[in-house]
């Protein structure tokens, strides 16, 4: 609290008397602090660092109206006038990024117990960001759980039967993410139809191997997005949810895929239909005239 008094609210309000602060004041508090500061990570600051300033200025309200300097009324009352952070994904640029680096990441393990983590926690995230899953649903799945299996046209898939949530559901993923999982099986100590993908040398882990993955976030410069907001395995899910919107699927399609409602998908990854329908929106302006009809 001292802090956010000394570094910010002390900016803010500076000769104002507590008596002259007013709702107008609590409303413009947070664009001034986006034109005015950054994050603690040297970037855009975050609305939860916003919202905790806030609260200490309501705080300090609060206790004037005790001491009877201002009135009660003057103690803001309303919801923190933000915005709900927008969920976290990775650019398609920032997704190949830590691609990359993961890479080298691995080989550069410090000994062989350290590079079988690397080399599972890798291969994790590459499974997360393929299919979707809930962290829940990944700490659940079973080797007999998976199946590969190939469509009407001959073309290879992994099913997978996940639970989590409370409920039981299938999702399908490319034939890549077996390559993936074969990697883990390869090097796993539990390798039984009902053993755990996911383990800590064959218990089935706890955490889904929270400080490595923030260890390579960490050390690739992307545990923090660029609205100041810290990244963690949930943010794989919700890039594959915007590169799948990106590429064209159908709405009704993905949400079945991630076991969540079309309603979800629409509220919480709108901003990628612009993008999705960019050749609708930009229609008729220049470099997107209609193309003309193909010749017979």
């Amino acid at each position: 609290m001292d802090s956010h008094i000394r570094a910010q609210l002390n900016r803010y309000i500076g000769s104002v008397q507590i008596s002259q602060i007013g709702k107008e004041s609590w409303a413009s508090y947070p664009v001034w602090r986006q034109k005015n500061g950054q994050g603690r990570s040297g970037g855009r600051v975050s609305e939860g660092t916003i919202r905790d300033e806030m609260a200490t200025l309501r705080a300090i309200l609060g206790y004037a109206a005790r001491r009877h300097y201002i009135r009660e009324a003057q103690i803001p009352n309303e919801r923190l006038p933000l915005s709900k952070a927008r969920r976290e994904e990775f650019t398609p640029a920032e997704y190949r990024k830590l691609h990359n680096f993961a890479r080298s990441w691995v080989k550069d393990a410090r000994n062989s117990l350290n590079s079988w983590y690397r080399t599972v926690a890798y291969n994790f995230v590459l499974i997360m960001a393929n299919t979707g899953m809930r962290p829940s649903e990944a700490k659940n799945l079973q080797w007999r759980d998976i199946s590969e299996q190939a469509d009407k046209q001959g073309r290879p898939f992994v099913r997978l039967n996940v639970r989590g949530k409370g409920k039981h559901r299938h999702l399908v993923a490319a034939s890549t993410v077996a390559t993936y999982l074969d990697r883990i099986r390869a090097i796993s100590k539990a390798r039984e139809p009902a053993d755990y993908v996911f383990t800590n040398e064959g218990a089935p882990t706890a955490t889904l191997y929270h400080s490595l993955v923030e260890g390579l976030l960490t050390d690739s410069e992307l545990l923090m997005s660029s609205s100041g907001s810290r990244r963690s395995t949930s943010s794989f899910r919700h890039t594959y949810a915007t590169f799948r919107l990106t590429e064209g699927v159908d709405v009704y399609f993905l949400a079945k895929q991630m076991g969540t409602s079309v309603q979800m998908i629409e509220k919480h990854y709108g901003h990628v239909t612009p993008v999705k329908n960019a050749d609708r929106i930009l229609q008729g302006l220049p470099g997107w005239e209609p193309a003309p009809p193909a010749s017979p």
